[in-house]
């Protein structure tokens, strides 16, 4: 695995706009990436508050979490008890639920909260290694659908966040077909998921949103590293967060690289 790519310390109040993949719960156990998800969150001013979406939680229309408490989601099964026994109890987050509802509520399509839904694994698994004191306020908004399109609409909507001092993420996969997943032998990635993964760095650091947008045809390998697509689709969220201009106006920079277990855990910062 290589080490977390460089960023300087950001020094701007507004909060970047991340992108990442968020692994499943035995990321927890890997020295190399926790490593890199902690020392991540100290290249940029720590936000007021964050805005999660994650790949595990489709819902339309648009639904926030729980801003009373709830407890953790464990989305997952089969793994050993310790996994459950994760806790992080951040603050919750009222007023950005509010801002939330009122940027992208309308009479027509209100903001719907779902007040027993806690944080899934696609949320609270990084912020442990990012942010261990769970002292930052947390909402998870859902995924209306995994359209890019649509969903760089909505991040464009969610831009004045970052005003207010929210760190929005996307968290996903960048590569995500559980078949390649081997956690028993230390093998080389796919190819298809090396190639999926280069063409990802390549497209997003030359800002080509066109090529993006319909990255199924113009990937390489798209239908294996994505046989579906709801670990790539918050990456558009975050895209149009930080473009709200809808031009690829910010500067992307890669944050983490690397494989892990087959699965490409590359992870973008956009400023």
């Amino acid at each position: 695995m290589t080490s977390p790519v460089a960023t300087p310390p950001s020094h701007d109040s507004r909060p970047p706009v991340l992108y990442l993949s968020h692994g499943a719960p035995p990321l927890a156990d890997d020295a190399t990436w926790t490593r890199e998800l902690a020392s991540w969150s100290g290249t940029f001013t720590k936000p007021k508050q964050i805005l999660m979406v994650s790949a595990h939680w489709e819902n339309a229309p648009v639904t926030v979490s729980s801003t009373t408490g709830a407890p953790l989601v464990y989305d997952f099964w089969g793994f050993p008890q310790k996994y459950y026994e994760v806790t992080y109890d951040a603050p919750a987050a009222p007023e950005l639920a509010e801002s939330v509802a009122r940027l992208l509520g309308t009479p027509d399509t209100p903001i719907y909260q779902d007040t027993s839904r806690g944080l899934d694994h696609g949320a609270y698994v990084p912020l442990v290694e990012m942010f261990p004191d769970a002292d930052v306020p947390v909402l998870q908004m859902s995924m209306p659908t995994l359209d890019p399109r649509e969903l760089f609409e909505l991040g464009r909507k969610l831009a004045p966040l970052r005003d207010e001092g929210t760190l929005v993420v996307g968290s996903g996969f960048t590569t995500h077909n559980l078949s390649w997943f081997n956690p028993v032998t230390d093998s080389p990635a796919p190819s298809p998921s090396v190639e999926f993964d280069h063409w990802a760095a390549e497209t997003m650091a030359s800002g080509d949103l066109d090529a993006l947008f319909d990255f199924i045809h113009k990937a390489p390998a798209a239908h294996e590293a994505h046989p579906r697509t709801e670990h790539w689709a918050p990456l558009y969220v975050a895209l149009g967060a930080a473009n709200p201009d809808g031009a690829a106006s910010a500067v992307s920079r890669t944050s983490i690289d690397g494989f892990w277990h087959g699965l490409s855990k590359r992870s973008w910062q956009l400023d």
